[in-house]
């Protein structure tokens, strides 16, 4: 069956993908034995360094769509050269319906995915210490199509973000990993949505680096909304709101490690925005749009990531089929354009550094393909062997 795509805020926009109906059929438990990738750690234990060696390898998980044409079969697993890149793939974690974006707990023991679908979802899945993987089980979201999921850094609760219903979404999170009934939901109902979005549309949803509030995206109504966790009872409560250009459609944003500051792509405008964060209260206050460099016509910008060390930030860009790359000046208030570079692929979905921020990893959609990049120490990006096949790469989560 080829269900309906997300409705889009314009004319002539790209869907997003098909979404199935239906919820996840129950918790399928599957264990995948994966004996070539390095054992994570358990919880409290202090995982081994990327850079153990100059051949070592750590494992790396791929969210696909496996509702579309050529999709996967759930999620996959793969293990990556620290030193080189490259990327050997291994077994499919199956009984995962749809996991379009992954997030690891802070234990390092527990991967959460999203079932991006009609009747929303989030799935547990648990790292064995031998390294093999097990479904925990599912839990309703409350909305449709989640496409983002983050676990709040007292690893507590887990919060998703539903793109065509416009909500927001707690699950609590049990000592195991697994997870519990939801504890709130939140529905983007105001300000109105922007010129041709016909609604709110969550894309999502990160805790800022203080911990002590958690911001919610929304491409529909041109908004980042600031919330207070609850942290007992794992509610969230409003304290501010950004309001971005009408009809720039801000999709992701990504935290420079001050905390005081955070770059925010607009998918709809071509532009990245600067904004500065004050941890006491919460608020976030978006600068002007910045040039992606990729030209006239719409790029689509989709996601940036920040460097470790904070001096560099790099965006993905779907239409253009690129990576744009900043220098970080100013302690973080500050982006210069530096350049451009093919990012060998077809609609560069997702972005991920590695643990030491030497490798950058795309997953690229439409191409069905992961590109890697070294990072070099002046921010350069070299493209690191043949691109990797992955079934409709939509996200890639390398492991520490």
């Amino acid at each position: 069956m080829n269900p309906a795509p997300h409705p889009r805020p314009a004319p002539g926009l790209p869907g997003r993908r098909g979404l199935l109906g239906g919820l996840l059929a129950g918790a399928a438990l599957a264990a995948v034995p994966v004996p070539a990738l390095a054992a994570p750690a358990r919880a409290g234990a202090r995982p081994a360094p990327a850079t153990a060696g100059p051949r070592a390898t750590r494992p790396l998980l791929l969210g696909t769509y496996t509702s579309e044409a050529g999709g996967g079969a759930g999620i996959g697993t793969a293990a990556y050269d620290t030193g080189t890149g490259a990327i050997t793939s291994g077994p499919v974690i199956t009984g995962v319906e749809n996991p379009s974006y992954l997030a690891l707990h802070p234990s390092g023991v527990t991967v959460y995915a999203v079932a991006e679908q009609g009747a929303g979802a989030v799935t547990a899945v648990a790292i064995g210490p031998d390294g093999t993987y097990e479904v925990l089980g599912s839990r309703p979201t409350g909305g449709s199509g989640p496409t983002h999921l983050s676990v709040h850094p007292t690893g507590r609760w887990l919060l998703s973000a539903n793109y065509t219903s416009g909500s927001v979404a707690v699950h609590p999170v049990a000592e195991d990993g697994s997870l519990g009934e939801r504890t709130d939901l939140v529905t983007h109902s105001s300000p109105p949505p922007g010129p041709g979005q016909g609604g709110p549309h969550a894309h999502q949803i990160v805790t800022s680096p203080d911990g002590g509030h958690v911001l919610a995206v929304d491409l529909g109504t041109d908004t980042v909304y600031t919330y207070r966790l609850d942290a007992s009872a794992g509610t969230l409560t409003e304290v501010s709101r950004a309001a971005l250009t009408p009809g720039s459609g801000p999709r992701h944003l990504a935290f420079h490690p001050g905390g005081r500051f955070a770059y925010l792509a607009c998918e709809l405008d071509n532009t990245m925005v600067v904004c500065a964060y004050d941890p006491a209260t919460g608020t976030l206050t978006p600068g002007p749009g910045q040039s992606t460099g990729t030209g006239s016509g719409l790029s689509y910008p989709a996601q940036p990531v920040v460097t470790g060390d904070g001096a560099y930030v790099y965006l993905a860009n779907r239409g253009h089929n690129s990576l744009t790359r900043y220098a970080v000046e100013g302690d973080g208030a500050v982006l210069r354009l530096l350049d451009t570079v093919p990012v060998g692929g077809d609609w560069p979905r997702q972005l991920a550094l590695s643990p030491d921020s030497s490798l950058l990893f795309a997953a690229n959609q439409r191409s069905s393909t992961v590109t890697v990049f070294g990072v070099g120490p002046d921010g350069s990006l070299t493209a690191a062997g043949t691109p990797f096949p992955a079934p409709v790469a939509v996200c890639v989560l390398p492991l520490p």
